[in-house]
């Protein structure tokens, strides 16, 4: 149970209008909504606070005559129109709610069970109330690189009038992150590919170092080497980081980022979760970003909020952090939609607004729906 003053679901997949889905009509088959969830989030200029949530639609009955199916994206002659492909059941492994892996080709490949649009919405200055849906300006596939869906938006206001959209885009081609940028948070142009093959998880710090744009970056790989007995940290995924001149040319930068501790399997396997902001806490400035970790159970783990604080000049190293987590995973607040759970224990946090002594900050829980919490400051201070 929450210990926050406000910590509540916002917005939930029956807040989601099918009717208005960019999917609706292209296909004859029943879709719902199995996730409203994991929203970038920031503040436009009227004050208000937007959501930009990840809609993950998925077919009401995806196996049928002996096939498990999926929905792509597919050139046409108007655009662009959505599919539905089939797989033999015999190939595939649905354990996973998310996905099925395909057996047979040598190296693990799978499709997803839903495609995911980008829904805008636009909430009151506290967060907690909907203000307006706009589904005219919903974000969606644009080429055969985000056939299976754009994922997971993560806003950076970088001053008046420039805000920068990363998101996780999806096909057989590539899992890449793609750039969008906008002058009011509301309407988004497309930039292009950033980051190539499964580097998910890019934050834009909400400020230039040095003249320099910076990033959070989370590479994936099944293969990682071992740090040497009695080290720190514990070989796996990391949080890294990269620079730019002008947001869409990203170098690595050579020294690493927030790695896994050796000494708590909590965090055994991280990534990013809010845009880096400039703040202060305890009398010491720096860059404030919240980031997952996962404690290894059962096939997706147990996903907690963890805070850490990063040096203004230096953003390689940590001046401050917790090992408690900040946010947990609250089945409290998911109760009302137990008859659509799918997973449970994660929290995925994926936003943050400074509001003066606290912070409104931004989660997907449990892939379901959209939580918003107002965390005091006081919170980081006592840690």
């Amino acid at each position: 149970m929450s210990t926050f003053p406000f910590d509540r679901l916002v917005f939930t997949p029956f807040m989601v209008d099918l009717d208005r889905s960019p999917l609706a009509g292209h296909f004859d088959a029943e879709t719902y909504v199995l996730g409203a969830f994991n929203p970038g989030m920031t503040v436009l200029p009227n004050g208000n606070i937007l959501l930009m949530v990840r809609v993950a639609e998925a077919l009401r009955h995806p196996v049928r005559d002996g096939k498990v199916h999926a929905i792509r994206w597919e050139a046409s002659e108007d655009g662009g129109t959505y599919v539905l492909d089939g797989w033999p059941l015999e190939l595939a492994d649905t354990a996973d709610p998310r996905k099925f892996t395909l057996h047979g080709g040598g190296w693990k490949v799978m499709a997803l069970t839903s495609l995911s649009w980008l829904l805008p919405v636009e909430m009151s200055p506290d967060g907690l109330d909907v203000i307006a849906v706009h589904y005219d300006k919903a974000i969606t596939p644009q080429g055969t690189f985000q056939c299976y869906g754009i994922e997971d938006a993560r806003i950076s206001h970088m001053g008046e009038g420039a805000y920068l959209m990363t998101t996780c885009s999806v096909s057989p081609e590539r899992h890449s992150t793609t750039l969008y940028s906008s002058d009011n948070g509301l309407d988004w142009t497309f930039e292009g590919i950033v980051l190539d093959h499964q580097n998910k998880d890019m934050l834009i710090f909400e400020g230039l170092v040095h003249g320099e744009y910076w990033a959070q970056t989370r590479p994936l790989g099944d293969l990682y080497f071992a740090y040497p007995p009695g080290s720190e940290w514990r070989a796996g995924p990391s949080i890294n980081l990269a620079t730019s001149p002008d947001a869409l040319h990203w170098r690595p930068n050579i020294h690493p980022g927030i790695r896994p501790h050796a000494g708590t399997a909590a965090t055994a396997r991280m990534g990013g979760g809010t845009p880096p902001i400039l703040t202060e806490i305890d009398g010491k400035q720096g860059w404030l970003t919240l980031w997952h970790g996962v404690e290894p159970k059962e096939i997706v783990g147990i996903y907690r909020t963890y805070w850490s604080l990063l040096d203004p000049d230096q953003p390689w190293k940590v001046i401050a952090g917790s090992h408690t987590p900040l946010l947990e995973p609250d089945p409290e607040l998911t109760r009302p939609l137990e008859d659509l759970l799918y997973l449970r224990d994660v929290v995925f946090t994926t936003g943050i607004a400074d509001v003066g002594e606290r912070f409104i900050v931004a989660s997907g829980e449990a892939d379901l729906a959209c939580r918003i919490t107002h965390v005091p400051k006081e919170v980081f201070r006592s840690a």
